[in-house]
Formats: structure tokens, C-alpha cells, sequence
């Protein structure tokens, strides 16, 4: 006798909705849509990040008639977009930094404007470019007077999933994060009284930071403003969103589906799910792809969960060749087990922003696929999750496909100018 449907179903919704790295549907996410909109947003879609309407160069007048809104002062109750909607769990909003319309717009002022440098030429978006994958498409970050750092920019998206930041993790959170490379000479190298004295000077930001926070214009309030806009920033959905979800229905009701038309409901679920990927395909490269990531490749080793990235930080042999290399999270943490391991950055939206790895020394996914096939670089610190993986270059290739296609999603619309004049 054949297992009753209805059963079935029961256990594909606990696996779908307990599974990491998958989200919920379309059709069944717009079912379950809020009913108080004005308050509840979904972040990466609508206007959240387009700025206050208008043209040039931000007046007074107009930033008195955005300030004066009482619904851009309410705090925000967010959602995650479809696939990164697994990983709310991990999102991580400060209890004293809600983040508000106000904030956010606050927030993006400051990300592109470069006044905030020592020299007035270098802004947050100089090495965290939209137009770059948030990040910059150089080996190195570079910053005032053309200096260049020691490492690679890391993305400043999806950090609304993440507490952690940079790549050692020296900072606690995103707030203390942000006002960061304010201060460090080779970055934006400003101090931080420097940099309150110059916005102390900018009419647009002293009203803006005098109607936000309650105790006005510092540095910390800074950090929280550019806090509250990265955590706005995420990746919308890929077609591996809506790939895998009808994947794990398929192989749920494997012996069922030819008698679907006997359960209307689950046939207009899976009806909905074929469509929704249908309409965001991925190549059979792709689709063979994913197979690795989740098995012979092993890569959800460490890019696990709705963002793909355990946040945890490894040696995977990155540099660990040079002759004074960099140890990474060991200078923080003191720990051996730490000696030249760096956090695991996302796979989502990977395409965008290359070089690759810490230090920037991999150029192509193509080159970060081979060196996790050799297994990295052997140290006596290499982490027991990277080993050979033997993969032919068909497998290769597909793994690239999966990144390039499977797991690329729109960045949110965002507008780069109108700052205060």
C-alpha cells in the first residue's frame, strides 16, 4: 500500500522549513505576508535604500521635510528575501540600534561620502563598491594617498546575518566595524575627532544626527548609522532558491507524483514550485554544480546555512607559504588552532567580486576551485576539512557554474549620490 500523500507532505514541510540553505516558496511566502506593511519590510526589495527623493545634492529644506515624517523615525520590523530568509536566525540587530527609515538613509549618506577621509577622496563605497560586488576588484584595499593594505575587502553584504566582522574578527560587531578604517592611516586616515568636526561642519548632518539619536553627533553614532545601512544590504534571491526547494519535493515524493491530481493542494504546490524555478533557471552545469557543493566537494563543510558561510574562521593554507605569513584570527584570539585562519566568507553573489581570498592572490573562481582540489597549502595548522577532493574538469567547471548561476541574486536598488550639500 502506498504511503498516504498527506503524510508525505507533513514531512517535506518540516524538512524544507528545518533545512539551512533552503527557503521557503514564493507563492507561500507571499501567503503569509504581514498585514501591517508600513512597519514590516523585506529588505533588498522596494526603495529602502533609493534615498530621499529628488535630484543633486541634498538641501536643508529637504532633509527637515524627510525628518519630520513620523514613519521615518518608526522602527523597522525586517525580513530576509527568499534563500537568505534561512539564516534569520543569525540576524543580529543591537537592542540599542533599531534600525528605522531615517537611520538607514543616514547611514547611506555616509557609506558614499568621502568627506569622511582625511583628504575628502576616499568613502566606505571605495573599497565596498556596489558597482564591485560591495567589495573591490583590486588584490589589496586602497586608501588615502593611494596606500594599499594587507588584505583583500571583504563584501559589506549580508552582514545583518553576521556579528563578527573583518576578516580576523577583531571587530565585535558592525557598528564597531564601520568607524574602523575612519582611523586607520593606510584606509580613510581620519581620526575620529577629525571626522565629527567635519560632519559638525555639514548643516544636512548635524540635523539629521540631532533628530535620530538622542545624544546627537559622535562617533559612535556614526558606526550605528552605517551599521543600521549595511544591514539593509542583502542578495535577493538565486535560482538555486527556487531550484532546491522543488528538488526536495521531487525526491520526497519520488513514488507520488503521478497522483498528485488526487491532493489538489499539493499539486498547486508543486505546480508553484515549478514554476518559480522555471522562471529563474540554472544550466544542467549548474544543477550537477550544486550536487558537489552538498557532496563531493564538500564545500557546505564551512559554507553552510542560508548565506553560505559558517562564520567560523580556517586555515585552508591561503599564504601560509610566504615567509612571514599572515596568521590572521591567531594575532586576535592567541589561540594555535587560529594560527593563519580567516572567516569564511559567503558563497552568495561570489561572482560579483572578484580576487579571491584574503589576500586577493586567487583571481578566478576557476583558481579557488583548483586550489581546494590540491587540498591548499599543507601547514602544520591546515585545517582537517581541507583535504583533495579529486574532481575531474567537468566537476570543476560545474562547481563554478553553481556560483556563477546557481547562486548569484539582484543587490537592492540603491542610489550612490544625493548626499548632503
Amino acid at each position: 500500500m502506498r504511503h498516504p500523500i498527506s503524510a508525505k507532505y507533513l514531512s517535506f514541510v518540516l524538512t524544507l522549513v528545518s533545512t539551512l540553505a533552503v527557503g521557503t516558496s514564493a507563492s507561500v511566502r507571499a501567503e503569509t505576508a504581514a498585514a501591517d506593511a508600513s512597519q514590516e519590510v523585506t529588505l533588498g526589495e522596494g526603495s529602502l535604500l533609493l534615498g530621499i527623493p529628488g535630484e543633486g545634492d541634498l538641501t536643508v529644506a529637504e532633509l527637515k521635510l524627510w525628518l519630520a515624517k513620523p514613519e521615518n523615525h518608526a522602527e523597522l520590523k525586517v525580513k530576509l528575501p527568499l534563500g537568505l530568509d534561512a539564516a534569520s536566525a543569525n540576524v543580529s540587530i543591537p537592542p540599542d540600534n533599531p534600525m528605522t527609515r531615517a537611520k538607514i538613509e543616514l547611514g547611506r549618506q555616509l557609506y558614499f561620502d568621502p568627506r569622511l577621509s582625511s583628504d575628502a577622496t576616499v568613502s566606505c563605497a571605495s573599497c565596498h563598491d556596489p558597482d564591485q560586488g560591495y567589495a573591490a576588484n583590486t588584490q589589496f584595499g586602497v586608501g588615502v594617498r593611494e596606500q594599499e593594505g594587507g588584505r583583500n575587502s571583504p563584501v559589506s553584504y549580508n552582514r545583518i546575518v553576521s556579528k563578527a566582522q573583518f576578516w580576523d574578527g577583531r571587530a565585535a560587531s558592525l557598528e564597531e566595524q564601520a568607524v574602523g578604517p575612519i582611523a586607520n592611516p593606510i584606509e580613510m586616515g581620519n581620526t575620529h575627532e577629525g571626522c565629527i568636526e567635519c560632519l559638525s561642519g555639514i548643516e544636512g548632518y548635524k540635523l539629521q544626527f540631532d533628530a535620530i539619536f538622542s545624544d546627537g553627533l559622535s562617533i559612535d553614532n556614526v558606526g550605528k548609522a552605517l551599521a543600521a545601512f549595511e544591514r539593509a544590504i542583502v542578495t535577493g534571491p538565486a535560482p538555486y532558491d527556487y531550484y532546491a526547494p522543488l528538488v526536495q519535493f521531487e525526491e520526497t515524493f519520488a513514488d507520488d507524483l503521478e497522483f498528485l491530481d488526487e491532493e489538489p493542494e499539493l499539486k498547486k504546490q508543486y505546480d508553484a514550485l515549478k514554476k518559480d524555478s522555471a522562471e529563474h533557471p540554472m544550466s544542467e552545469s549548474a544543477k550537477r554544480g550544486m550536487k558537489l557543493t552538498f557532496g563531493k566537494a564538500n564545500c557546505t563543510a564551512c559554507h553552510a546555512g542560508g548565506n553560505f558561510t559558517d562564520e567560523q574562521y580556517h586555515n585552508i593554507g591561503v599564504g601560509m607559504d610566504a615567509e612571514k605569513p599572515d596568521l590572521g584570527r591567531f594575532e586576535i584570539s592567541k589561540d594555535a588552532k587560529d594560527r593563519g585562519a580567516f572567516k569564511t566568507p559567503t558563497m552568495r553573489n561570489a561572482a560579483s567580486s572578484p580576487p579571491y581570498m584574503h589576500d586577493g592572490s586567487q583571481k578566478t573562481l576557476e583558481e579557488v576551485v583548483q586550489w581546494y582540489d590540491k587540498g591548499g597549502h599543507k601547514n602544520e595548522s591546515l585545517s582537517d576539512k581541507i583535504k583533495p577532493l579529486n574532481l575531474t574538469e567537468q566537476e570543476k567547471a560545474d562547481l563554478v557554474a553553481f556560483m556563477v548561476e546557481g547562486l548569484t541574486g539582484d543587490f537592492p536598488a540603491i542610489q550612490q549620490g544625493r548626499l548632503p550639500e
